[in-house]
C-alpha cells in the first residue's frame, strides 16, 4: 500500500497483538475485499438491532438536546450534507447543527485572512479553532453528541454503526486507488479512526485505517471497536 502504511507504527502499537497482526495483513492486501451476501446480511441485522436499542434508550436525552440546539441558535436543529457512502452513492448525512447559520460565509472570510487556517483546512477539511461553531456546538463536537442523528442514517441503510467516517467528494482524491476499498462497506458512526486519535492523525493514517478496517470487518471486530468508543469519546482526543 505504499506510503499509506509507513506512518502507522504508533497507531498499530496501540492495538492488541492479534488485532495488530490481522491489521497488518489487511493493509498489505492491495485488492478490495469481497463481501458475501451472508456477511452483509449479518452486519445489517446487527446495525438495526443495536441502533433501535440505542434510540429507545437515548430518545428523551436527544429530545432535550434538540431543544437546546434550537434555543442556543434559532434555526434548523439538524444539518444535512452530501456524503459518499456504500458503492460510491451519495446520501444526506445527518448531524445536530453545531454551526451558525451563515457558517459558509464565516469560513470563507476566515480562510481568506488566515493562511494558517487555509493550510489546515486544505490538509484535513477541519479547523482546531473554527469560528463557525456555536458554544453549545463546541461541547457537542467534543463529546461527539452531534453525530447521534446518524442513527437514522443507519436505520435507512445509508450508514453502519461501525465503519470509515463518511467522506465528501473533495476527499476522494486523498484515497487514490484505495477509494474502492472505502466503497465496499457502509460508512460508520465509529471505527478505527474514531478510536485512534481522530483528527490528531494524518489523512494518510486515516486512509490506512479505513482500508485495514474493510479487510477486517466482522461483527466481533465491530463490537470491539464499539467498546473502545466510549473511553475514546470521554477522552476527547483529536475531537474538534
Amino acid at each position: 500500500m505504499g506510503n499509506y502504511h509507513a506512518t502507522d507504527i504508533a497507531m498499530l502499537a496501540r492495538l492488541p497483538l492479534q488485532a495488530r497482526s490481522n491489521f497488518s495483513s489487511a493493509i498489505r492486501n492491495e485488492q478490495p475485499r469481497a463481501i458475501s451476501v451472508a456477511e452483509s446480511a449479518a452486519w445489517r441485522v446487527f446495525d438495526l438491532t443495536i441502533s433501535l436499542l440505542i434510540l429507545a434508550f437515548m430518545l428523551p436525552f436527544l429530545a432535550v438536546l434538540s431543544v437546546m440546539v434550537f434555543v442556543s441558535d434559532p434555526g434548523p436543529v439538524f444539518y444535512r450534507h452530501n456524503r459518499i457512502g456504500h458503492r460510491g452513492r451519495y446520501f444526506q448525512c445527518l448531524k445536530f447543527r453545531t454551526m451558525k447559520l451563515d457558517g459558509d460565509a464565516i469560513l470563507a472570510a476566515h480562510l481568506k485572512v488566515s493562511p494558517a487556517a487555509r493550510t489546515e483546512w486544505d490538509a484535513t477539511r477541519k479547523l482546531r479553532s473554527d469560528p463557525r461553531v456555536t458554544p453549545l456546538g463546541a461541547v457537542m463536537r467534543k463529546l461527539s453528541l452531534d453525530e447521534f442523528p446518524q442513527l437514522l442514517n443507519v436505520l435507512s441503510g445509508e450508514m453502519s454503526l461501525v465503519g470509515p467516517r463518511p467522506i465528501v467528494e473533495q476527499e476522494v482524491q486523498k484515497y487514490g486507488s484505495y477509494f474502492e476499498h472505502y466503497c465496499r462497506v457502509r460508512p460508520g458512526l465509529t471505527g478505527i479512526w474514531q478510536t485512534s486519535g481522530r483528527s490528531d492523525t494524518s489523512y494518510q493514517q486515516r486512509v490506512t485505517m479505513d482500508v485495514a478496517y474493510v479487510g477486517r470487518k466482522s461483527v466481533a471486530f465491530d463490537l470491539w471497536l464499539m467498546a473502545k468508543t466510549l473511553p475514546a469519546v470521554l477522552a476527547a482526543k483529536g475531537s474538534y
